[in-house]
């Protein structure tokens, strides 16, 4: 079978499943997140009680982002305390405390769902940090995001009230009801699959080639199960999902892959049934769908149909893939990954062709809005909807209108600022390391790869991605602190802005739709949508592209 339909048939199997649990799956997030359609379990009681809250008690957009902050700053110092006394812990295989620059950007990196890592896992973390430490931010992080997206959607649904729901509730909801027992269950299919699951120290083999290598064993699957549902990404092992252990055959590949794509591309129907006209989630689908198709038949394309003698010869860019995929499912999972802010891999980005990697750049730098991350793409795409519908009110010369809520200075105001907030982060981070010759010094490339490489690194921080070309020694002080300081910002200062862009839509009273009204559910709201995404990533980012993928695909 040939590349290309291999590939093809991967990628409509994927969009097949895809569609299949897009109702019934979304309907049963509706049925987690809206208040009032199921009682407190037992569980939920016990942790509301651990946590001092009222679960009846709903919260203003303030004090809903006041938790998120807080709850945000206690996981990053339990979890750098965590690393730095891990020498002292059981079940730490012997290996050394983390030093204070790394724990910093590894403990960041994981409370932000970026899970970008300057360490191998496999010599670097025991399997007790890993399990209850960055496995238990895979889930708390990812239940963060979607607790976010919808009390941005309550700020629609809802009119005339400063409450948004509970933060606690939400959080916790989405933890028991969804995360945990999808994970239980993909858990267990992951290890009938070869997916490992121990406690083991390790073992020691002899190669092929008659070498000496030690093994790690641990915890692998659980851990797998919620890097990829969770959209978090963090491996377990260095070489992420590329490794065996963690992705032994082609279908656990496909399963990888669905599973990153679940949540984010079935939040729309939560979205749909909330608002209370399902045509507006069809229509947020529709957009995600139409900006992922395209980012991966050009990833496809460019891996590929790349120019040079040895993909000629080959067919395809096969540097850096992982044999047991093939180029194809390479290219597909690379920009899933890319599209999602998951960061997982199962091929080396740093080897693809130049604009192979210019696309999964361009996929990060879009937002990760098609679909996005477990949450953050569902109100990143909601936020450009408002931006869309102010454009078009401009054109036409009348207050716009989303939703029936009116989109004014004080809205545009919150979503211009998120809009902003991504592309300063990391075009300030990418020039301060071009400035400093420490920085330049840690680039294992020169001349425009080199650029691009820099360029990757701080767009997959502060779009919270994590996935790297990796051409950078990026554990140095550097790199450690100034990328983690971009993925604390790039979390943070976007969910506090959405937050405040809820509260003041819930305070508003529906406006009466009119002759006037956009109708934001037709293929023409979709286009537009899909067009100023695009339009303001080409305005925003050409300039730094230009220097890098670009300038690189045509010399």
């Amino acid at each position: 079978m040939s590349q290309s339909l291999a590939g093809a048939l991967f990628v409509l199997s994927l969009i097949a499943a895809l569609v299949l649990v897009h109702r019934p799956f979304g309907d049963y997030l509706y049925r987690v997140v809206e208040p009032g359609t199921r009682r407190h379990t037992r569980p939920e009681r016990l942790v509301y009680r651990l946590v001092g809250v009222d679960p009846e008690a709903e919260q203003t957009w303030g004090v809903y982002a006041r938790s998120v902050v807080l709850f945000s700053a206690v996981g990053v110092v339990f979890l750098y305390a965590f690393l730095r006394l891990q020498d002292r812990l059981w079940l730490s295989l012997g290996f050394d405390a983390m030093k204070p620059d790394q724990a910093w950007n590894t403990a960041v990196s994981f409370v932000t769902n970026t899970n970008w890592q300057s360490y191998s896992g496999e010599s670097a973390t025991g399997h007790l940090v890993q399990a209850a430490g960055l496995a238990v931010q895979n889930f708390v992080s990812a239940a963060v995001g979607i607790a976010v997206a919808v009390a941005l959607v309550r700020g629609f649904a809802r009119s005339g009230t400063d409450r948004l729901g509970n933060f606690w509730v939400d959080l916790t909801r989405v933890v028991l009801r969804v995360l945990l027992p999808l994970s239980v269950a993909v858990a267990l299919a992951l290890i009938a699959g070869g997916v490992i699951q121990n406690l083991s120290a390790g073992t020691d083999v002899t190669t092929i080639a008659g070498g000496a290598q030690h093994l790690t064993g641990g915890p692998v699957a659980s851990q797998e199960a919620i890097k990829e549902l969770g959209t978090n990404g963090g491996g377990f092992y260095n070489a992420n999902s590329a490794h065996p252990f963690e992705n032994p055959t082609a279908w656990t590949n496909w399963v990888q892959v669905f599973l990153l794509l679940l949540i984010p591309f079935s939040l729309p129907r939560m979205f749909g049934r909330m608002v209370g006209d399902r045509r507006q989630g069809y229509a947020i689908a529709a957009v995600m769908a139409t900006l992922a198709v395209a980012g991966v038949v050009a990833l496809n394309v460019a891996q590929l149909h790349a120019g040079g003698t040895v993909p000629e010869a080959v067919g395809a860019a096969t540097e850096g893939t992982e044999a047991r995929f093939g180029v194809s499912q390479s290219a597909t999972f690379a920009a899933a990954t890319t599209l999602t802010s998951t960061g997982a891999v199962d091929s080396f980005h740093d080897s693809y062709t130049s604009l192979g990697g210019g696309v999964a750049l361009v996929d990060m730098m879009l937002g990760e809005i098609a679909p996005g991350g477990t949450g953050s793409g569902l109100y990143g795409l909601l936020v450009l909807a408002v931006i869309t519908v102010f454009v078009a009110g401009l054109m036409v010369g009348r207050t716009p209108e989303y939703l029936g809520k009116k989109i004014r200075g004080r809205e545009m105001t919150f979503a211009s600022l998120y809009l902003l907030t991504t592309p300063a982060l990391l075009l300030i981070g990418t020039a301060s390391a071009m400035a400093l010759r420490t920085a330049r010094d840690s680039m294992l490339n020169a001349e425009a790869h080199g650029f691009s490489e820099v360029l990757y690194a701080y767009t997959s921080a502060a779009n919270n991605n994590g996935s790297a070309f990796a051409g950078i020694s990026a554990n140095t002080p550097w790199y450690n602190t100034s990328l983690g300081v971009v993925m604390l910002l790039g979390r943070l200062l976007p969910v506090v802005l959405v937050l405040a862009l809820a509260g003041s839509l819930a305070r508003q009273k529906p406006v009466p739709a009119s002759a006037g009204t956009l109708r934001t559910y037709q293929p023409l709201f979709v286009g537009m949508v899909t067009g100023v995404a695009v339009i303001v990533v080409a305005l925003t980012f050409l300039p730094a592209l230009a220097l890098g993928p670009l300038a690189e695909g045509v010399s």
